[in-house]
């Protein structure tokens, strides 16, 4: 009786589990967050705001890495629509640039990590930044 209560729990816990991974929009927008943190503690770097750290550059260049590696496939075509998206039908019409965005976020973010004092912090969280603006002209709707 006791172990079938706990299968039966586990299994529950598995099925949440997968629940929560089968929303695209929710985990792309999750992963977005994790940008927009990682971009807030940078703009605050570049800006002179906060003190230049190669331990925090390491960690918003994972953020950042993390992201790129993760957010193309959480475009399934069952997730054009719903949850409040604002994802654009341009990514399903042009897998083949949207992939490259990510790949070039992905490349430009690392050298963030590789940064050795604020000039080239700058420079490189610049360049990953840059991105974000042109990948969300193309593949974004502005509400």
């Amino acid at each position: 009786m006791i172990r079938t209560i706990a299968v039966a729990a586990i299994l529950g816990l598995g099925v949440t589990a997968v629940l929560a991974q089968s929303d695209p929009i929710t985990e792309r927008r999750n992963a977005m967050k994790a940008v927009g943190a990682a971009t807030r503690d940078g703009a605050a770097i570049a800006k002179g705001e906060a003190p230049f750290e190669a331990a925090k550059a390491q960690a918003i260049a994972k953020a950042y890495v993390d992201s790129a590696k993760k957010m193309p496939g959480l475009y399934p075509d069952n997730s054009k629509t719903g949850g409040e998206t604002t994802a654009a039908p341009k990514i399903w019409e042009d897998q083949a640039g949207f992939k490259a965005a990510f790949a070039k976020f992905e490349t430009d973010a690392a050298a963030i990590g590789t940064a050795t004092d604020v000039a080239s912090f700058r420079t490189a969280f610049g360049n990953a930044t840059k991105n974000c603006g042109s990948c969300h002209e193309v593949y974004r709707i502005k509400k």
